[in-house]
């Protein structure tokens, strides 16, 4: 059966994947979603004695279904490879009674690479498939992990170049450097005044200017993003749900047909989206459960109905979080709402005019697969020590968020449903959080310092995406305010 793609904004013409994949966003500002949900077509049993390559391509084929199967496969394999450096690419590890699923052992360590390091090849194959002869640009925003894996994926692939906006004090050490020092000849990153949001408002804008969009077509260009607006970012975040579920299965941890929990630390809302669309695959879960920091907008989303952005934007040790507009939680409204595009669109225009919206007690009641959580910066640290005192294993500051918030749940419910809490960056990116949080005596000392004492900790090696970067010269050092983003673009673009 062929998926197609229509907006959430609009009862309008649908399309293919590869056309979804293509336009990022949709003519509306809407995104793009399946017209159905595809379910797998491979017995449980089946998938549990699979690789991850060959997961991921029965999970990916159910969607995009306008890629043969050679195109496909050919994708899949030439992204997940030896850049990842585990052979299982997302390892499944059980610590402290709950298993910790490792989204972070690919070229940037974060979880953004198990979804990046193949949109390039997903978005290329689909420009050949359209006879598309304009260079795409990828335009993006992030928080701090999206960036560099983006800027990874894409570096000198034919065909396109990569703008990444960021803000400029909202990110670690690490990310920043990750970055800045990123090579490639159709690279540029830039710093912007604002937060993450500013960022990710200033690329919706561009993507819906159409004079801009004439200007560029003139010149050769046309642009498509690597946020996880676009569905050839989620399809793929998709697999891993699938996949650990099948190891516990493998392993005999539960038996087929016994549901699990997911936690997922949560910010844009696509990695937890990711779980549902994979729960509606046929993956039995049971409660997903939506881990935030301060910024815990989810959080009062799911308690109150009322998602409101109109409060103090906080910076904390888990900075891939620190978000207020979730962009994917529109794909969600979509289904709750009866998969109704005018009341979608009128919530949307709510949130951008209001900077709020209120969702009917019909459409709360069909969330109840999610449960939401936070936890503060004292919380996050205070989890971080724990877990390492209590088995040596060491997090990041997103994964202990997630970690604290499924704990105090358990204690709240009782609940003693087998738990994977999604891990969604290596402890390494944050060294200087994760450290003090093990040991006051480390604060205050030089990043690269704390990345060898947390190696000594860990047990662990330190990754190379870390390593090389204590001689990496940086590349990119332009900054703006968030108003100049698009006259930035036009420069970097010569469009003028």
């Amino acid at each position: 059966m062929e998926i197609r793609y229509q907006s959430t904004r609009s009862s309008g013409e649908n399309v293919t994947a590869s056309q979804a994949i293509l336009k990022g966003l949709a003519d509306d500002g809407g995104l793009f979603v399946p017209t159905s949900i595809p379910k797998l077509s491979t017995s449980l049993e089946n998938i549990a004695k699979m690789s991850y390559q060959e997961t991921a391509y029965e999970v990916m084929k159910q969607f995009l279904t306008d890629f043969t199967e050679d195109e496909l496969k050919n994708c899949i394999n030439r992204a997940y490879d030896g850049k990842f450096d585990t052979e299982e690419i997302a390892p499944l590890v059980e610590k402290d009674g709950v298993y910790y699923l490792e989204l972070f052992h690919g070229a940037t360590i974060a979880f953004k690479d198990m979804a990046l390091s193949i949109l390039p090849h997903l978005l290329t194959t689909s420009a050949k498939k359209n006879e598309i002869s304009n260079q795409i640009v990828i335009l993006t925003a992030t928080s701090g992990d999206t960036g560099k894996a983006a800027l990874a994926g894409f570096a000198d692939v034919e065909g396109t170049s990569i703008i990444v906006f960021y803000p400029k004090n909202g990110v670690s050490k690490i990310q920043e450097l990750q970055m800045v020092t990123q090579k490639g000849a159709n690279t540029s990153v830039v710093g912007i005044t604002g937060n993450f949001d500013d960022a990710q408002s200033g690329v919706k804008a561009m993507f819906g200017n159409k004079e801009l969009a004439k200007i560029m077509n003139e010149k050769g260009y046309q642009f498509s993003s690597a946020n996880s607006i676009n569905i050839g970012r989620l399809v793929p975040q998709v697999v891993y749900y699938v996949y650990s579920y099948t190891r516990l299965l493998a392993q005999g941890a539960i038996q087929n047909g016994e549901t699990v929990n997911f936690v997922v630390p949560t910010g844009n809302f696509g990695n937890i989206l990711a779980a549902f669309y994979a729960k509606n695959m046929g993956i039995p879960v049971g409660k997903l459960i939506c881990a935030s920091n301060e910024n815990k907008v989810l959080f009062d989303f799911f308690e109150t109905g009322v998602y409101d952005r109109n409060r103090e934007f906080i910076l904390t040790t888990s900075p891939s979080m620190d978000i207020l507009i979730s962009s994917n939680l529109e794909r969600l409204i979509y289904k709750i709402a009866g998969e109704n595009a005018e009341v979608t669109a009128d919530l949307m225009g709510a949130l951008a005019s209001n900077g709020k919206y209120t969702i009917t007690a019909e459409m709360k009641e069909e969330m109840k697969d999610f449960v939401g959580g936070w936890a503060g910066e004292n919380q996050t640290a205070d989890e971080i020590k724990r877990v390492y005192d209590a088995c040596g294993y060491v997090m990041d500051t997103h994964t202990a968020v997630a970690s604290a918030v499924y704990h105090k749940y358990k204690e709240k419910t009782n609940d003693s449903t087998k738990t994977i809490i999604a891990s969604t960056a290596s402890p390494y990116k944050f060294a200087s959080s994760v450290m003090t949080a093990i040991d006051k005596k480390y604060n205050g000392m030089d990043d690269f310092a704390l990345i060898d004492e947390l190696c000594k900790t860990s047990g662990t090696k330190i990754p190379n995406a870390v390593e090389e970067l204590r001689s990496a010269a940086v590349l990119h050092n332009t900054v703006c305010d968030t108003a100049d983003m698009q006259k930035t673009v036009e420069k970097i673009l010569e469009l003028n």
